[in-house]
């Protein structure tokens, strides 16, 4: 049982399974509208659930779990497809169900285009849509809907106490309202292995009923979206034709695959059919993550489907590989706008409110991971007018920021005077990647100079030596590289453990972390390595990672051999807490482990280990590419890339089952391009 989710790009989805529709989560859903774009996010149609009556005879042909029991409507479906919108093929007998799901792109509206195939058939087909009105973190266990109907031939107002209303209807079908009617005890199993309630109540309004005649080839759309901004009125939701909307989202894809020119590009190996599929997989997985935000109307890049929002830290780790390579330049300028415009005291908003929208300060890694992206933006755009005056000003007052000390939201962000070196964090705040808590502790404690944080502030000195050498603010420059070959220094001399043939995770005055985590990539792996790649630390850390915790589908976030090491991502929230970053599989590393080869060989001059690292890194490329590509087609998220996968024996993505640096991380690699001189 595979699952799937499809996107409007204003922070709302569909979802569900390729298993007959069913839902295993209470995320689930054929309509989740976001009512705050992109946040404030709804359950609005959970299932249409179909039946049909080919001459007397009944045939359900949806798919449900209530309390164990699962019907059978699967067992009709013959097929199953996704692209940027889904279709599950059904047959019974001689008669053919085409059912296609697509999201209408910019509003919170689903329609649903059937296409049925008759023969010498009287048929009645049955639709009948389970709705709710809950935001979509919670569960309705309850049968306490108060709502009222209006019912206008062939279309129909569900009007909730909040004042929220659903609007849904069928051209040619005929409503039969149902009353006082509910789904009882729908079951997800997802979230039963989550440690969560896993049985819902939903309303049942009633059924529409199509007739289609012998020999007829039957097209109808049923459309469901909620009143209001950025959704269909009442009065136009018949003008809906779900096979428009198909076309205009076929079309809307096709120009992105278009624009990114990857088609242009040598096809490796792989037939003109194969690449474009590769490269079409790549735009509609990528795309999914791209939404706008109501507030300022501008796009922003939401981490994961089905539960996460937009990060801060997610975003700028994502940004070349969902933004820039496919040339999405103009997106990419917005993002980085609506994370500039957020900066509080130095800080880049790692996140922001799902109610309100409000933005949220407690990283020491978004500020520093926003240079990057800004350095990789100039490096394929060359755009520094973008920067000049404001933007410009608003880098130089992070850096700033750092060294004279931020204390929002207890991130203790200071510069030690001494060394040069970025402290962060308190005993119980936790600002770095690895952020779990459980019962209010920190799981994995990294208050102190991180690893990474100390990198990163590397290169952001670095990079605005670079770009205020370009706007000829020679004072500045001079003063980004003081405090660079400062820091450089510091870090050389503290972080590197010579017993483990490693850097230290975490230094705190005297104590110094020296568990094996693969945060040290970021020394070696930035446009601007705080280590020589090519120095012989560099090539003894690359062999400690890819020896302990380089796996097929990414890296451990923490070496076996180390005390509490967690091999399997499973059980209640607590369980899974305290196991994501004590050695669960995240893909996203593999790409800091990818840029950190490339620098690697970029440095070497001895020819004969750059011709052993070349042959290498291209292995690695083909291995991430077969891994991967196989994922998307037959793993357990249709056509995108899980969070993260157990440390021993995976067989499956864990977590959220579509996200965000994980596809971008891994396409990335995919359609890396630079040749290098071996």
């Amino acid at each position: 049982m595979r699952e799937w989710v499809i996107t409007n790009g204003i922070g709302g989805y569909a979802a569900s399974t390729d298993f007959g529709g069913m839902n295993t989560r209470k995320y689930h859903g054929l309509l989740v509208a976001s009512l705050n774009p992109p946040g404030k996010r709804r359950l609005v149609l959970s299932k249409l659930d179909e039946s049909i009556t080919i001459d007397s005879d009944n045939y359900a042909l949806y798919t449900n779990d209530s309390c164990g029991v699962i019907t059978n409507g699967h067992d009709y479906q013959t097929e199953f497809k996704k692209s940027s919108y889904v279709t599950f093929t059904f047959k019974i007998n001689d008669v053919k169900i085409e059912k296609n799901i697509c999201l209408m792109y910019g509003k919170n509206a689903v329609v649903v285009y059937y296409r049925i195939e008759n023969k010498d058939h009287e048929i009645n087909f049955s639709m009948t849509p389970i709705v709710n009105f809950r935001n979509f973190h919670y569960i309705k266990d309850d049968n306490r809907f108060n709502y009222t109907q209006i019912i206008e031939n062939h279309k129909i107002q569900l009007f909730f106490d909040d004042e929220a209303k659903v609007n849904m209807g069928v051209k040619e079908g005929k409503y039969n309202p149902h009353r006082e009617d509910f789904f009882k005890n729908m079951h997800y199993s997802k979230e039963a292995e989550r440690g969560f309630s896993a049985n819902e109540n939903h309303i049942v309004p009633g059924t529409f009923d199509v007739f289609v005649k012998p020999y007829e080839i039957k097209e109808f759309t049923f459309v469901c979206s909620i009143e209001g901004d950025y959704g269909i009125g009442l009065k136009n939701i018949l003008d809906i034709d779900g096979k428009d909307v198909i076309k205009i989202e076929q079309d809307r894809i096709n120009k992105q695959v278009e624009n990114s020119r990857l088609l242009e590009r040598d096809i490796n190996n792989k037939s003109v059919e194969e690449y474009s599929k590769i490269v079409k997989d790549y735009i509609v997985a990528t795309d999914n993550f791209i939404v706008k935000r109501d507030y300022n109307k501008l796009h922003t890049i939401i981490a994961g489907y089905p539960w996460f929002l937009d990060w801060g830290r997610d975003t700028l780790i994502s940004f070349e590989g969902l933004l820039l390579i496919p040339k999405r330049y103009k997106l990419a300028e917005e993002i980085l706008r609506t994370f500039l415009d957020n900066i509080k005291e130095g800080l880049v908003p790692n996140g922001f409110s799902e109610e309100d929208g409000s933005p949220l300060y407690n990283s020491a890694d978004a500020s520093l991971l926003l240079f990057e992206a800004i350095y990789k933006y100039l490096k394929h755009t060359r755009n520094f007018e973008f920067l000049r005056g404001k933007y410009y000003n608003k880098l130089r007052k992070i850096i700033d920021c750092y060294i004279d000390g931020i204390d929002i939201d207890n991130n203790n962000i200071i510069v030690d005077e001494k060394d040069f070196l970025v402290n962060s964090g308190t005993d119980n705040t936790q600002n770095t990647w690895m952020d779990a808590r459980v019962n209010g502790m920190a799981v994995t404690p990294r208050n102190g100079k991180a690893v990474e944080i100390n990198a990163l502030w590397y290169n952001a000195l670095k990079v605005m030596q670079g770009i205020s050498a370009h706007f000829n603010n020679f004072i500045a420059q001079m003063e980004y590289s003081y405090l660079a070959r400062k820091c450089q220094k510091s870090f050389e001399k503290e972080f590197f453990n010579d017993e483990k043939k490693s850097l230290y995770d975490v230094i705190n005055g005297e104590d110094k972390d020296d568990k094996v985590r693969p945060n040290q990539l970021f020394a070696l792996s930035l446009s601007f390595p705080v280590m020589n790649p090519s120095s012989r630390k560099s090539k003894e850390i690359f062999i400690t990672i890819t020896k302990d915790l380089l796996t097929k589908f990414g890296l451990r976030t923490l070496a076996s051999y180390e005390p509490d090491y967690a091999p399997k991502y499973e059980g209640d929230g607590n369980k899974r807490d305290m196991a994501y970053h004590q050695g669960t599989v995240w893909p996203w590393l593999l790409g800091p482990y990818f840029e950190t080869m490339k620098n690697m060989i970029r440095n070497e001059k001895n020819k004969n280990y750059r011709v052993e690292l070349g042959s290498t890194l291209i292995q690695f490329k083909t291995n991430v590419a077969e891994t991967f590509i196989d994922e998307i087609e037959n793993g357990n998220s249709v056509g995108t890339i899980s969070e993260v996968y157990d440390a021993e024996d995976p067989k499956e993505g864990k977590g959220a089952f579509a996200q965000a640096w994980s596809v971008s991380e891994i396409f990335k690699i995919i359609f890396d391009q630079e040749d290098f001189e071996i």
